[in-house]
């Protein structure tokens, strides 16, 4: 399966920037798997759900329409593109995905949108669980604290009271709790190509993915 490209990679290494650039060079479909998670952990909270309850998860995943439109996503017909983005949807975001029952009630509509091709998708496990097949895996990491200083530039605009050093311990709280949850893990696999981007900028990082396509 050479169509369908999936990266992977913790909490603020770039795979969303990336991903998208790849996908209009290649004319291929995006799709953030995150967003999906992030779009779960949104209506999580405005149905006041805990994110360990699992029965009341699987009601909400039953009753729940999450569709792209473009880069738009839409929660029960709401556009929640910018809701699903601040720093407090992403730690529950976090916290919902660790759970199995969500894991699952989203595995068949990843596997349904990457089964039409062309597509680049990227998130923590796309590679591993949702497309071990694929024929073009990557790993997109940095280190620490180039990852939080990304994401704290893109957070402080929609959150100006977070701060570098928060910023910091949320990412190593990301990373513990994504490569340890029971479920699908963050890891990189032998056969993915690994990619250090750490003084690299986004277009270096593009043109070294396009380079090794196969």
């Amino acid at each position: 399966m050479k169509n369908v490209i999936t990266i992977d990679g913790p909490s603020g290494s770039g795979k969303g920037t990336v991903s998208k650039i790849l996908a209009r060079k290649l004319g291929y479909r995006y799709l953030d798997t995150g967003a999906l998670y992030r779009a779960v952990a949104w209506k999580v909270q405005k149905k006041n759900i805990s994110p360990d309850d699992e029965e009341s998860l699987g009601k909400l995943l039953d009753t729940t329409v999450i569709k792209f439109e473009g880069l738009k996503i839409l929660v029960d017909g709401t556009d929640v593109s910018a809701a699903i983005r601040t720093a407090e949807i992403g730690e529950l975001s976090s916290q919902v995905s660790a759970m199995p029952i969500v894991r699952k009630g989203l595995f068949s509509m990843q596997r349904k949108m990457g089964l039409e091709g062309n597509v680049v998708i990227e998130g923590r496990d796309t590679g591993t669980a949702i497309f071990p097949e694929s024929e073009n895996k990557f790993y997109l990491d940095a280190t620490t604290e180039e990852r939080a200083r990304r994401r704290y530039e893109e957070l402080k605009l929609r959150t100006p009271e977070i701060t570098l050093k928060q910023t910091v311990e949320d990412i190593k709280k990301r990373d513990r709790r994504d490569s340890s949850r029971a479920s699908s893990p963050l890891m990189r696999t032998d056969d993915m190509i690994h990619i250090d981007s750490t003084g690299m900028s986004v277009e270096q990082v593009v043109s070294f993915i396009l380079d090794r396509l196969t």
